[in-house]
Order: C-alpha cells, then structure tokens, then sequence
C-alpha cells in the first residue's frame, strides 16, 4: 500500500475519535478489580452516567456492542410471546426489530420509509386500537445512525400516555447520548439503549441501559431466559461499586476521563450546542454541493451525522473508495437498503470546526475527483457559517 501521511480522518458516525485523554486513561496498569482503587473509580463512573443519561435510577453497564444492550432491554423486562411495537426508522430499528423475533417475541413493525422519525400520531392509534393491552413495550430508536433521522421522544411518550397506554418505553441512544438533547427521566423513558463508541467518545466494548423503576418491577416477572445479561445482579453489585463478574476495567478509566471531560470541562448543554452547530454548517455544505439530505424534515435533522442522497446515478460505494484513497477520509456507508445511494458525514464526539472544515474539504474534493454531479462552494458555506458564529462568541465574551 502507498504510504499516507498525516492523520486519518474518521468520519464515519462511530466509532468515533478517541482523544488522546481518553486513550492515555485506557493505557494504564490494569487494576484489581476487587480492590479500593476500582472502587472508587466505579463508584464516580455510575455516578457520572446518570448525569449524562439525566435519570436518578440505576445505569447498568455490560462489557458489549450497543447490540448487547438491546438484548439486555428485552429480556430483562419480556416474556416469550410479548407483543412488541417497534417503527421502522432505519436500518438499526430493523436489526433490533428481528432480534426481537429470534427472541421469541412478537414484534409489531409501523412501517416508515426511513426518511422520517417514529410518528408519535401512528404509535397513539396503534396503542389507542389495543383494548386488550397485549402490547408490553414500545421500542423506538432516538437517532437513527443509518439515515441521520431523530425521532421526537417526548412526542413519543405524550403520544403514549395520550392512549393511557401500560406499555414499557424503550428507546435507542446508541448514535445521540451525550451527543443530542436526551432526558430518560423527563421524557419517562423505561429502558434507554446505549454504547460507548459515539457520543461518549470511547472505543467500542461498553454497553448501557439506563433502567427506570417501572422496568425494574417488570423484570422481576420476566420470563425470557437471561444470566449475563441479569440488571438484578449487576445493580446489587453496582451499589457498592462492584460488578458480579470481571468488568472491561480499562474502558472504565477512559469512561471516567471521557465524562469529566463532558461534564465538568465542557459541560452537557454547551456539547449539544457543539454539535447542533456543526451539523448545520455540514448541512449548509451539502446545500452548497446542490445535493440533497437524506432526512426529509428538518424539525427530525440529526446532530450526530448527516446522510446525503448520490444524484444523479452516482455510487456512493465509488465515491467513498476515492475519498479514502486520495485524502485518507472514511465517511459512512449506505446500508441494506440505503447501500449505494447515500454516504454519511459523522460529526460527533470530539469534535471541532476545523476537522469538520477538513472533512468538507474532502468530500468537496473527492466529488470532483469522482465525477459526481455537484456545484462548487460547500466548503465556503461551511466555514462562513462557523466563522459567523465563533465572530459573535467573541463579542459575547467581551461584552462579559
């Protein structure tokens, strides 16, 4: 292979960028994990992710992919046969829509077409036409990661109690937590799904549900097989900042650095703000191009990636191969059904103008290198827009 210098640009929407912090945390002397040190460390790691995912209830956390804490929602809290209503969203709502089935539930799937949220109107009338109240949970992802859609949660929940409805909340955070606005006490949110290697700026290897009281007296007549993925020992263990079997020890140092970074230096409101601000000048950018943004209203546009339409009968497959050629750039892919007609733009995790400035550059390059249709300036559009904003934080700060 031809050597590259330089650093390589990850853009795609997770993993994302580890900082060198975080990295440096991982890299230390493993320590017992029975002993004091550890202690100390889990007790202020449990504490801080309550803080992120805004709830006073427990926060369980598994040595696994954001896909082991889906499984964990559903068998904790489901029995075989439960009847489950899920919105097809994307990709991910559909991977986790047929774990579901394999599990031996009974998955209900609102058909959507990918370019629009769960729709808190169609979940209402679904609920409202269930007098039996056979439907035992209602599962939505807040931030579809394949499309760059995020889906109204409060809406969701208001839809719900609207129809006076038992069913169990669950919700999908793998691509917004600590990334997009998300309050699972606020909004009532039962079970929320999350994962290390996004928002929380770690490499992939922890997984999260956030665990309301509701669900915890749910769990304790679930019927579905469960043992490693058991809340019941973990959160007894957890109380005293231990764990019923080896944790991924060295995640959880980096975990610690990458939350006081989120909450103590930066802080929650003004990392959203960061990250709304960037998805707009990316959004701005692809306006410029003359291409079209995959999610088709903008009271649903992502903060955590943007998904951009080929035109004209352009691949993206070809156009991304010479993005990573040419300018070491990876940008996300188009998935099941989307493959070949969109590429992502992540612009999550640590983050700042001028890597999202480079990545434009890129994409504004390699779509000519790869003879995609597409006017000039997206770029340019970018960096006024971010230039305009950091112009008026200055006057801000000086008026202060």
């Amino acid at each position: 292979m031809t050597h590259q210098s330089g650093r390589h640009f990850l853009q795609i929407p997770g993993p994302t960028n580890v900082p060198d912090r975080v990295l440096r945390a991982i890299d230390n002397a493993t320590v017992d994990h029975r002993g004091p040190e550890f202690q100390r460390m889990s007790r202020e790691v449990l504490a801080g992710l309550k803080e992120v995912f805004r709830t006073r209830s427990p926060v369980v956390v598994f040595p696994a992919s954001g896909t082991g804490a889906w499984e964990a929602a559903l068998v904790n809290t489901l029995s075989p046969g439960d009847r489950v209503l899920m919105v097809e969203t994307g990709h991910f709502a559909t991977l986790w829509q047929n774990m579901a089935q394999k599990l031996g539930l009974a998955p209900e799937f609102i058909k959507g077409d990918w370019r629009h949220g769960a729709d808190p109107a169609a979940i209402e009338a679904r609920l409202a036409e269930d007098a039996k109240r056979e439907i035992k949970a209602v599962c939505v992802v807040h931030n579809e990661t394949s499309t760059g859609v995020t889906s109204r949660i409060a809406e969701v929940r208001k839809a719900i109690d609207r129809a006076g409805h038992p069913a169990l909340f669950m919700v999908d955070t793998i691509s917004s937590l600590a990334s997009i606005d998300y309050r699972h006490d606020e909004w009532g949110v039962d079970v929320t799904v999350a994962g290390s290697q996004k928002g929380l700026m770690l490499p992939p290897g922890l997984s999260f549900n956030a665990v309301s009281g509701k669900a915890l007296a749910a769990a304790k007549g679930a019927k579905l097989p469960r043992s490693y993925w058991n809340w019941e020992e973990m959160i007894a263990a957890n109380r005293d900042g231990w764990f019923p079997y080896t944790p991924a020890t060295n995640l959880l140092y980096g975990l610690r650095v990458a939350l006081r970074m989120l909450l103590e230096e930066e802080g929650l409101e003004n990392v959203f703000r960061r990250h709304d601000r960037h998805a707009e000048a990316a959004r701005r950018a692809v306006r410029a191009w003359g291409l079209e943004i995959f999610c088709a209203s903008p009271a649903e546009y992502s903060g955590s990636l943007t998904a951009v339409l080929m035109p004209g009968g352009a691949g993206e497959i070809e156009f991304r191969r010479v993005v990573l050629e040419h300018f070491n750039l990876s940008l996300g892919s188009g998935l099941s059904r989307l493959r070949d007609k969109v590429f992502r733009i992540g612009h999550l995790g640590d983050f700042n103008d001028l890597m999202l400035c480079g990545t434009l550059c890129g994409i504004e390059m390699g779509l000519a290198l790869a003879g995609v249709p597409h006017r000039k300036g997206g770029v340019a559009a970018a960096m006024d827009y971010l230039a305009g904003g950091a112009a008026a934080g200055e006057k801000a700060r000086a008026a202060a």
